[in-house]
């Protein structure tokens, strides 16, 4: 079986999974926060080496300000967390996206982190907080524009590759697979450039209960995909 190089994953149902069970939605959060670490571990015993989940968005900001402020906590432990995970599975981690709207100890856990965990050689983790796929190209093209004016880049030099540079996930290869959970199938802002020739891949389990079999699942229906990038029919 063809294991995906890079799995993107954009965790969704915490919410709706925790008003099934007559819980709050925060509960929800909190489950689908322990479950990084249970698909982490089943993604490297199948031999992925890149993860990148989507944690929050930079619309999330629109929901109710007691739920971002109990999911920025959450997202903040997690961090603080994930060092000592890190280490011990030898997982390289990464956060993706707008990280200045953060406050400046979260900023400093997330420096803390990737700075403990870049020798790591295992599955290498993306967590994608703030991030939008649009505001992360505007970003880009502002750096890039940044180069023009100073003349450290020319403008008949500008390529696919080159743009890829200036992006977030900048030396990480594009994702093979995509997978959503809880039913909804769109993208929702998120990695627009580097999904332009994944597979898609939508569940209705909801993150919580998305499991290394879930995980198993998804890789099986890849490989039935038969992939030819724009060839021939």
């Amino acid at each position: 079986m063809r294991i995906p190089q890079h799995i993107a994953i954009i965790l969704d149902g915490n919410g709706r999974w925790a008003k099934a069970k007559g819980m709050p939605r925060n509960y929800g959060h909190t489950m689908g926060a322990k479950n990084v670490e249970v698909v982490c571990k089943a993604a490297h015993e199948l031999g992925v080496k890149y993860l990148t989940m989507y944690a929050f968005s930079t619309e999330n900001w629109n929901r109710p300000d007691h739920e971002v402020s109990a999911l920025m906590k959450l997202l903040e432990s997690y961090l603080k967390n994930c060092i000592r995970t890190a280490d011990r599975n030898q997982m390289r981690v990464r956060v993706i996206g707008d990280t200045t709207r953060l406050g400046d100890a979260f900023q400093e856990k997330i420096r803390e982190l990737e700075a403990a965990s870049a020798k790591n050689d295992g599955l290498n983790l993306q967590i994608a907080i703030n991030y939008g796929s649009r505001d992360e190209m505007i970003r880009a093209m502002r750096r890039m524009a940044g180069d023009l004016a100073a003349g450290t880049l020319e403008q008949e030099d500008i390529s696919e590759a080159v743009f890829a540079r200036y992006l977030d996930t900048a030396d990480i290869p594009d994702p093979d697979l995509l997978i959503r959970t809880s039913g909804e199938q769109r993208l929702s802002n998120y990695l627009l450039w580097q999904l332009a020739y994944s597979e898609f891949y939508f569940t209705e389990v909801p993150w919580p209960d998305f499991h290394k079999k879930e995980l198993e699942d998804a890789i099986a229906a890849y490989n039935k995909r038969d992939r030819r990038f724009g060839g021939l029919a």
